[in-house]
């Protein structure tokens, strides 16, 4: 059975803790995540995602299949979820020690300015292959 990880927001009035699905970092390239990030949104996939301090909680419904939580005192980025709960992805950096986690993959590859690149060989989807690997997901939910 996976580790339970806390981390919280700059401010430390939201509080979380969470079970990763593996130990690896995704980061995506997509236009929403790199204006509500400012850069880009590292993040784990997580399961069993647990809040407190819901007062500082604050939920902005960012399209019609996912929203983004934050701390709404001070600002920072701390999940994006599909409104379905089928998905979670965890703020690699809001964790207490996002050192731990390996940089594995990066998706809406195809959406990536030209002004900057990581190092790390890591594994790359555009947003067609993305939004086919959930439409997967989503058909074999389905029936």
């Amino acid at each position: 059975m996976a580790e339970r990880l806390s981390g919280h927001c700059l401010c430390g009035q939201l509080n979380f803790s969470a079970v990763p699905a593996n130990m690896n970092m995704g980061v995506c390239h997509c236009t929403m995540c790199r204006r509500w990030s400012g850069g880009t949104f590292m993040a784990v996939q997580c399961t069993d995602v647990e809040m407190s301090g819901e007062d500082a909680l604050s939920v902005y419904d960012s399209s019609e299949w996912g929203e983004r939580i934050f701390c709404r005192h001070c600002g920072s980025n701390i999940m994006w979820r599909s409104k379905d709960g089928s998905h979670v992805a965890v703020s690699a950096q809001a964790f207490d020690a996002p050192d731990m986690f390996s940089f594995a993959s990066e998706i809406f590859y195809d959406q990536k300015p030209s002004n900057y690149a990581f190092a790390n060989d890591t594994q790359k989807m555009t947003a067609a292959e993305v939004f086919a690997l959930y439409a997967d997901d989503q058909g074999s939910d389905n029936g």
